[in-house]
């Protein structure tokens, strides 16, 4: 490891001889500079990567430094000392992005433990977040183990995602692989879990019995409703959680979080079940059957999710909510200005619903186009190409100017998404579904171990389109491939982030409601 190279700028430099002394007997190298003249000479020959500047020197003062300095080397961190704690310094110093303030006098342990924060913080904090995830490890390992609730998992999975992104952003890259490992692992798990107990819900009001796609309105909105509240919810298409988080702290200036939870989506996790279930409070065969002027099968003509207002409206006439309601749909830059820009249509009214279709986009042009797929390479790049859209989109223009209206906002999602990896064969006749995650036909052949079957439709309320109509869903990180130019076909979709199947990405999804 190479040595630390520090400048001190100081008009009484002699002085600090002793924290100098104390400072190389830690390994640290120093030059010294008493004026801030020399200090910028000084800079302009070497790199440093640290400087220590006092504020108050004749000449060039301190302030007047850090701004030449900064123009020579921009991304130098700088350490302002001073014995001044007049407001306006301070104000100054912090606004020039100085690394760090601190007031004269200062003992050898404040200057060392300034280094160690600005050099050292990103190996220390990779060290000690590593250290604990290595002790949470086997905890969380006997939990997946274990046989859980449905709300357990809710908490395994928000448990993984925290040391997921902890991990991430400390640079602990030699416990990612085993984390990824236990990730699968508690896949493997959560599968076998929806497999026994999946059906039964539908049967059940035992406690156990999650909050899913069609409870979630009646769950979570419509109280605030009937008690007079405003209230907007914006549907992200496809956000899963671990895309939350990332998104959540640009939120934080406007809003605090009320609630962070996390529900459980049907099957199959795809747009025509889920979101339809979602607006109208039903599951799908309840929907054909008391709206089948609303429901599109998998082998009829048109959009699969054009209704979704209609539906709103019926939910909530079904349940006695008598609140304006306005609805709209943002699938391009140009929607989502014109609703910028029209922000008063959702203010007029008591119950605002927004989808938001940017992150499903996404996850298909990755799919389908080489450029993005090599700029969503995996989880963390997907979520970070999930952050700069949002920090630049008209959404979060949208949500500033709704929290300075005093507007509660509710954001959720319809299902997430999980990246691919594993091809699984199976067989269909032309009228079978296409999607990779789950398939819907008559003539299915596959090997039963590899997935999860249902071949009575209507234990899961999923609508039957003939006699012998059945469901299958992939696991974990599998997705099916056709035996015929399987090759191809696994080629071009591994890797890829699809949904409709099962995995905690995909199924436990995210309601966060927001308050200004």
């Amino acid at each position: 490891m190479r040595e630390i190279e520090i400048l001190w700028v100081d008009d009484e430099i002699d002085l600090l001889k002793p924290h100098i002394i104390f400072l190389e007997s830690k390994g640290y190298k120093l030059e010294t500079a008493n004026n801030g003249y020399d200090a910028i000479d000084l800079v302009k020959e070497k790199s440093f990567d640290l400087v220590f500047l006092d504020e108050n020197m004749p000449g060039l003062t301190g302030l007047e430094t850090l701004s030449k300095i900064s123009d020579i080397r921009s991304g130098i961190p700088i350490v302002m000392i001073t014995k001044s704690e007049e407001e306006y310094i301070m104000d100054e110093a912090i606004g020039s992005k100085i690394a760090d303030y601190l007031i004269k006098p200062v003992n050898p342990k404040q200057i060392l433990m300034a280094i160690k924060k600005i050099t050292d913080k990103r190996r220390l904090v990779s060290e000690k977040t590593t250290s604990n995830y290595q002790s949470q490890f086997g905890q969380l390992g006997l939990q997946i183990s274990d046989s859980m609730t449905a709300s357990e998992w809710k908490e395994t999975y928000k448990k993984l995602v925290y040391w997921e992104l902890e991990l991430e952003q400390s640079g602990g890259q030699q416990m990612d692989e085993v984390l990824q490992m236990q990730k699968s692992d508690a896949n493997n798990s959560f599968t076998r879990f929806i497999k026994k107990n999946y059906t039964d819900w539908f049967e059940s009001d035992s406690e156990d019995k999650p909050v899913m796609s069609p409870n979630i309105f009646r769950n979570k909105v419509f109280p605030s409703l009937k008690n007079d509240e405003q209230v907007v919810t914006i549907l992200i298409d496809n956000l899963r959680f671990d895309q939350w988080k990332t998104i959540e702290p640009l939120l934080t200036e406007f809003y605090s979080v009320k609630e962070e939870d996390l529900f459980f989506s049907i099957l199959p996790t795809a747009t025509q079940y889920a979101r339809n279930s979602m607006f109208a409070g039903l599951m799908p065969s309840e929907i054909e059957k008391l709206h089948p002027e609303l429901w599109v099968n998998e082998d009829d003509e048109g959009g699969k999710n054009q209704f979704e207002a209609e539906l709103m409206q019926k939910q909530m006439s079904r349940v006695g909510i008598n609140a304006s309601f306005y609805y709209d749909k943002i699938t391009n830059i140009d929607k989502g200005r014109k609703l910028l820009q029209n922000a008063s249509k959702i203010l007029d009214h008591q119950f605002s619903v927004i989808v938001v279709n940017f992150v499903d986009m996404l996850s298909h042009a990755r799919t389908e186009m080489e450029m993005i797929r090599e700029l969503a390479g995996d989880e963390s790049a997907y979520r970070s190409i999930t952050l700069s859209w949002f920090e630049h989109s008209t959404l979060y223009e949208l949500l500033k100017n709704l929290a300075s209206k005093n507007v509660k906002v509710n954001i959720t999602t319809d299902h997430g998404t999980i990246r691919v990896n594993n091809p699984v064969k199976v067989t269909g006749d032309r009228n079978t579904s296409t999607n990779l995650r789950y398939k819907q036909g008559k003539s299915l052949s596959y090997n039963s171990k590899q997935v999860y079957e249902i071949t009575n439709p209507q234990s899961a309320h999923l609508p039957k389109l003939n006699v012998s109509s059945s469901y299958i869903f992939a696991h974990n990180d599998d997705f099916f491939a056709y035996p015929n130019n399987y090759n191809h076909y696994v080629g071009y979709y591994k890797n890829t982030f699809q949904h409709g199947g099962i995995s905690m990405e995909e199924m436990l999804i995210p309601f966060i409601t927001l308050e200004p």
